[in-house]
């Protein structure tokens, strides 16, 4: 079963791609290979034909600056490293500019594409940046490998302004450095734009977006997203960033100290081989039997006409002078005082007296007793007033077998020491440009198939969902959502399409939920107007009261809103209830006698009390409706309603005598709607007043019987009024 639902996944997935036209991504993808080719053509040719020429230009930033602007920082930052790894063949420097190049891809790309900075007059402003970058850099390399600027026509000109001064001649020359690159990159730039402009305007935004995994987001929703992610604290891309630096910064450091330490580690062995041929080529050129002669001969090296000795020096000064590194050869007699001098081919050593003592160096104390016993030893490491020397020893022995001296050899470090400062600054220059190529791969992959369609995905799905939406509102951010079309072909992939499901199905459940409450509030209604018919049925002269009532109701509420009175109270929830409840302030009449609510006459204190009791049994009514139904919020507004509406605000209504705030606003507002519609009704007792006058006798009871702000919006909104009346007096 697990076997077959993966498979259906599968399926599912490859169809979707097929959808969203993954099959031309690839073709879009080799356009893009293609131009980055292109670029690093343009550039090595131009880089050659310059070098050709001699010229203090480059010219091998045309094809990146192109490329960047085209398709991206991660192409031109490739673009950049491919060229100096060519241009390398025949410029060897070339090598070192890498992390120059690509840090100019990285500021082409993110400039170019910068709408506050896509304006005319910030291409001046541009280009002085590369020739910064190009010429301070560059400058700066060049100064730590050769001591200077690598064109001599650059050294020429800024010695010859800065004269003897030194700080003078380092500021000249990087002076005119800049000033040449900036040249270089004024050309560079003016070539570069001319073919990005030959590409079609249609075939730019293609390839600019081709690195997008969905649809590419708009200026306005990037510009909204910072905002929200800036606002949050949550930039991911950020701390992938500080992650990826520290990372290829590890790799490319540990790289470099291993480099390092295997080269020194080659040398020291060559050297160590090096010193042992040479002390084993003296040992073989000096006469054994004739060493104990030269010693008591008492002469000074350059004077001693012993058999053989002139001669001997000579081969051990010529081996000296062919031998790489070599830099002192000599032959010691080794007694328990020190070492005594035989040989010893340094010019300024040629005075000495053959025999001359010498003390033992500290390096060779630990091997002495072997070195008197006439024992081979291994080659030693020094460091001291002579330098950083690796030193052989080895025996020579007479004819009886017997060791008379040694042969030593030092080979020295010094010039080392300077080119392993030289080789890792090398190393480090390299490596920085891929380092932060690496750094740019990882950024663009984290970007366009984690970072963006993550974000695109939130943006889209907030506030989704929200009870205040209307359903066409949610339909429109599905449909937004579903055209997000992300296609990272992975885990990101899989849950935009789980969500998208999601999305879709909450969005027909929100569709049956509206369905099933707008049936369930109808027919709540057609209760409400039913119940309220079967009570205004009983009396004879209220014909469509409780619907005019209701659109008095509406009326003043409407308008309280719209003047921004009791703004806390009046959201759209209350107004509502306030309205569905307005038929049932009467429901309490259903207890008061015939005899009595339809009497033509005026009433007696004992009926008029009888009268007053539907509002105590209204409020009954309903409050055991409330438990029934567990206290719906329309249903609490009818009890309010029913209970009093007959309330004044001056405090001398029934049943309860409330008054002013106090008494409920649905209440307060039912009790003008109520009034104006008897007042402007026919009843057994009365004829219809006519709406002048009710309206005086609105505006008399305002401050006294009814709520003064209630009265004020109601004459106010007297246009909708006589609409009600028109309506409900021509049926």
């Amino acid at each position: 079963m697990k076997k077959k639902a993966g498979g259906r996944i599968v399926r599912q997935l490859k169809q979707k791609h097929r959808i969203h036209g993954t099959g031309s991504r690839f073709q879009i993808n080799m356009q893009q290979i293609v131009i980055m080719f292109i670029g690093i053509g343009i550039n090595v040719l131009a880089s050659y034909l310059i070098s050709r020429f001699n010229l203090p230009l480059y010219f091998d930033t045309i094809g990146t600056i192109a490329v960047a602007a085209l398709s991206g920082y991660l192409y031109g930052a490739t673009t950049a490293v491919a060229t100096n790894l060519c241009c390398s063949f025949f410029q060897p420097y070339s090598l070192y500019y890498t992390s120059v190049s690509v840090i100019i891809a990285l500021i082409t790309s993110h400039a170019l594409h910068s709408p506050r900075l896509q304006k005319k007059r910030f291409i001046p402003i541009f280009i002085l940046v590369l020739a910064l970058v190009g010429g301070g850099i560059g400058t700066g390399i060049q100064w730590v490998l050769t001591g200077g600027p690598f064109y001599s026509d650059v050294a020429e000109v800024a010695s010859a302004i800065a004269g003897e001064g030194t700080f003078g001649y380092g500021f000249f020359c990087v002076l005119i450095s800049v000033g040449l690159d900036l040249v270089d990159k004024g050309v560079s730039c003016g070539i570069a734009f001319l073919l990005v402009h030959l590409v079609p305007k249609a075939a730019r935004e293609r390839m600019w977006n081709n690195s997008w995994m969905q649809r590419p987001m708009t200026t306005e929703e990037m510009k909204d997203l910072k905002g929200r992610i800036k606002a949050k604290r949550t930039q991911m891309s950020k701390r992938i960033f500080i992650m990826l630096t520290i990372t290829a910064g590890l790799l490319v450091t540990t790289q470099s100290i291993i480099s390092m330490k295997l080269y020194e580690k080659s040398i020291y062995q060559e050297y160590s081989t090096a010193a042992e041929k040479a002390s084993n080529f003296i040992a073989v050129s000096v006469d054994g039997d004739m060493v104990d002669e030269y010693v008591e001969s008492g002469q000074t090296i350059a004077l001693c006409n012993r058999r053989g000795y002139q001669q001997t020096l000579r081969t051990m000064a010529n081996a000296c002078r062919y031998m790489n590194n070599l830099k002192y050869m000599y032959v010691y007699k080794i007694e328990e005082d020190g070492c005594h001098i035989v040989f010893d081919v340094d010019p300024e050593e040629q005075e000495a007296t053959i025999g001359e003592r010498v003390t033992f160096d500290d390096a060779f104390l630990p091997y002495k007793e072997d070195l008197l016993a006439g024992r081979g030893i291994p080659v030693m490491e020094s460091n001291d007033k002579y330098g950083h020397l690796l030193t052989s020893y080895t025996p020579i022995f007479n004819s009886d077998g017997k060791c008379v001296a040694y042969a030593g050899a030092d080979v020295s470090f010094t010039d080392l020491d300077e080119y392993s400062n030289g080789y890792m600054f090398k190393v480090l220059v390299i490596l920085l440009g891929f380092f932060l190529l690496i750094v740019s791969c990882g950024l663009w992959l984290t970007k366009f198939f984690l970072v963006r369609p993550i974000n695109a995905i939130a943006y889209s799905m907030d506030g989704f969902g929200v009870t205040e939406e209307d359903q066409k509102t949610l339909d429109q951010k599905v449909k937004d959502f579903r055209e997000i079309r992300i296609r990272t072909g992975d885990e990101v992939e899989f849950m935009y399409d789980a969500l998208c499901r999601m999305m879709t199905a909450v969005a027909e459940q929100m569709r049956e939920l509206r369905h099933y409450t707008e049936a369930t509030a109808q027919m709540q209604n057609g209760l409400i107007i039913t119940m309220a018919d079967m009570v205004e049925s009983r009396d004879s002269d209220t014909g469509a009261h409780i619907q005019k009532t209701a659109a008095y109701v509406k009326i003043i509420l409407e308008a309280l809103k719209k003047k921004g009175y009791y703004a806390e109270k009046l959201t759209p929830k209350y107004m509502s209830d306030a309205v569905i409840s307005a038929p049932l302030h009467d429901v309490g009449k259903i207890n008061v006698p015939d005899a009595v609510l339809n009497k033509a006459g005026k009433l007696t204190d004992e009926e008029y009390n009888i009268i007053k009791t539907h509002t105590t049994a209204g409020r009954e009514i309903i409050e055991r409706a409330i438990d029934t139904v567990h206290g719906e919020n329309y249903l609490k507004e009818a009890r309010n309603m029913a209970a009093y509406h007959h309330e004044r605000w001056d405090g001398k209504g029934y049943p309860e005598g409330l008054h002013g705030e106090v008494i409920p606003l649905s209440a307060r507002v039912m009790a003008v709607a109520d009034v104006f519609d008897a007042l402007t009704s026919k009843r057994v007792y009365k004829p219809a007043f006519p709406l002048e006058e009710a309206l005086r006798i609105i505006k008399e009871g305002s401050g006294t019987q009814f709520d003064p702000k209630c009265v004020e919006v109601f004459l106010d909104s007297i246009t909708e009024v006589k609409i009600v009346l028109k309506k409900y007096n021509d049926m």
